[in-house]
């Protein structure tokens, strides 16, 4: 029996760059959820006929969120998500040109926000994808005009969770300073199999959390005229590898994306091999983009929701067992001549510090011994560059990953 999940509200709130939901830590390892039903388009109703099969198929994946490009419009669909522990973004456009789903322009995302603020599946509400990519959808008006005033009406209605936009690539230090009512950034970014520099980019434009809204990589290559769904599994596993050492940093990602799309790039009824160029895109720099999912439209399952499976593995329930100010804490950061790191409580152990690119290489390794809650890195004597890091404590108790920013 489902969940009255209209009682069972969560409150989301922001504690530095990290989501609480309802007091404890909430990391986002997502997918991005649009289920188009074959020889339909985007101006049809999503199929949601598959979604007992999709929430099995996402718990198995240790997949926590959905990212939504429009909402779902039937409570019994956020009950489901609700019940199976999957949280919500949901996303909402500035406008469409039926009556089908909520929007901006029309006013009435607010209407649906205020039916649905109470329900326990929603983590974000998100407005828009990729707009700042189209200024001439907004021949009138500038679209972070839009995007704030927006977010300031969600913010009156409802409180008790954060909005997001969903921006293409980083944004400039210029469009967060006209959009202060955005609570969390997130970014679209491919950058071949390591987004990772787009998280460092951020951290010194904005205190704000930031999360990786897309990223991944198709199964089609051009290259070989045919799909290589290993590709596919091999890039969506070294994205997560090289981003995970980040948390802390940013909130999270949302793969793109859970399940196949015909009706991107062709015939509805076919899955076309058509795409357009894009340099970021691994490993062909080719978006195909009717092969971008974990499964296919018929829910086989590829290496890459394997890998995806693989990589969540480690955070089962997605919300962490443990208060956020237990966390150990890495300050001051940005740092210059030294960085400290204070422990959850006192241990007396020997550890090793290895300072790595965020790309992975070890530029730095000594051996030390901690005995108390402190440990001070002396970062002077490295001759590190200004840039941004990765900094590693193992021990026989002590297993710590912390971005630092040095200037």
């Amino acid at each position: 029996m489902l969940c009255n999940s209209l009682v069972s509200q969560s409150i989301v709130t922001i504690q530095r760059r990290t989501l609480l939901v309802n007091g404890l830590e909430y990391r986002i390892h997502g997918v991005c959820y649009n289920p188009v039903k074959i020889g339909d388009d985007q101006t049809k109703a999503l199929d949601f006929s598959h979604i007992d099969q999709d929430i099995l198929l996402m718990q198995q994946a240790n997949i926590n969120t959905i990212r939504m490009y429009s909402p779902a419009l039937k409570l019994n669909e956020l009950d489901k998500f609700a019940a199976a522990g999957i949280k919500v973004i949901v996303g909402f456009p500035n406008y469409i040109s039926n009556s089908l789903y909520p929007d901006i322009n029309h006013g009435t995302y607010l209407n649906y926000i205020n039916t649905y603020k109470n329900h326990s599946a929603i983590l974000m509400w998100e407005l828009g994808n990729e707009y700042n990519y189209h200024p001439e959808w907004f021949p009138n008006t500038n679209w972070y005009t839009i995007l704030n005033n927006a977010a300031a009406n969600i913010h009156s209605a409802d409180p008790n969770h954060p909005v997001s936009t969903a921006h293409g690539e980083v944004p400039s230090a210029s469009a967060i300073s006209l959009c202060p009512n955005i609570d969390v950034w997130g970014m679209n970014v491919y950058r071949w199999d390591n987004p990772s520099g787009a998280i460092s980019q951020f951290l010194p434009l904005s205190a704000k959390p930031c999360y990786l809204s897309e990223s991944g990589a198709d199964r089609y290559n051009k290259n070989e005229a045919g799909e290589n769904q290993q590709n596919q599994a091999t890039a969506d596993l070294a994205i997560w590898n090289n981003i995970k050492g980040s948390f802390g940093f940013f909130a999270g990602i949302t793969f793109f994306s859970f399940v196949d799309e015909w009706w991107k790039g062709g015939n509805p009824n076919t899955q076309d091999a058509t795409g357009f160029i894009n340099n970021g895109v691994p490993y062909d720099s080719f978006a195909n983009e009717e092969w971008w999912g974990l499964v296919d439209i018929n829910r086989n399952t590829t290496p890459a929701f394997d890998a995806i499976k693989n990589a969540f593995t480690q955070f089962t329930t997605g919300i962490e067992s443990k208060e956020v100010n237990q966390e150990t804490v890495l300050f001051p950061n940005p740092a210059k001549l030294e960085a400290n790191l204070r422990l959850s409580k006192p241990t007396h152990e020997n550890i090793v510090v290895n300072i790595s690119t965020t790309t992975g290489s070890v530029l730095v390794s000594e051996p030390m011994v901690v005995n108390g809650i402190e440990i001070r890195i002396a970062l002077e004597k490295f001759n590190l560059a200004k840039g941004t890091y990765i900094i590693s404590i193992t021990g026989k108790t002590l297993n710590i990953n912390k971005l630092l920013i040095l200037r």
